[in-house]
């Protein structure tokens, strides 16, 4: 029988990888104590991508159910004054229900999706890891690299990181997330590349 565990999760116009950074600031009270809570328990919290809503404010939200477990590897006070956090995401979950409680948190029940399987890219992705690393050795890149463990022979860490970085729609970046098989999320991203190269 398959584990369901409840926990907090912050819906973001944003999709977080396993494996990706995220830096977030943080003012509205509910995610301030939420924070606090995971920082006490050294635990996290589920990022989920909005489907229809905002990210702040008490307005209710609808989510894609496939989302990031987060785990917060880094906090520091901007300069201001919100609380900056740095979140590591660790493994992708589906959110089978949640509730709302008082203070407007959303509390999910999850259930955790297995990982990747661990397949090196094949010799046909081979221009998207270079333009991976192209772009990994940018300086407007330093602060997400600083916390990135590397993985080239990878499929799914080479994806991962390109279909964060990448200028994609957010529908598609989900639809990257909620694949299952490496190498066919690096076809899908090879295509899209040579698409927008000949458009």
């Amino acid at each position: 029988m398959t584990t369901i565990q409840e926990l907090p999760l912050f819906p973001l116009n944003t999709v977080l990888f396993p494996g990706g950074i995220l830096p977030l600031r943080i003012f509205e009270t509910r995610y301030l104590d939420m924070v606090s809570a995971c920082l006490r328990a050294d635990s996290g919290f589920g990022v989920v991508t909005i489907h229809e809503g905002t990210e702040a404010g008490s307005q209710p939200v609808t989510i894609h159910p496939v989302g990031t477990l987060a785990r917060i590897v880094d906090f520091d006070q901007l300069d201001d004054g919100l609380l900056g956090i740095t979140c590591l995401g660790v493994q992708r979950l589906r959110v089978v229900g949640h509730r709302v409680q008082p203070d407007q948190l959303l509390l999910g029940q999850a259930r955790w999706l297995p990982d990747d399987p661990i397949l090196p890219p094949l010799h046909s992705h081979e221009p998207l890891v270079r333009i991976l690393r192209d772009l990994l050795e940018r300086e407007e890149l330093a602060s997400y690299t600083r916390f990135l463990i590397p993985s080239w022979e990878d499929a799914a860490w080479v994806g991962n990181r390109l279909a964060e970085i990448l200028p994609l729609p957010l529908g598609i970046r989900q639809a990257l997330l909620e694949m299952t098989e490496p190498r066919q999320r690096l076809d899908i991203l090879l295509a899209i590349f040579h698409e927008q190269r000949t458009a």
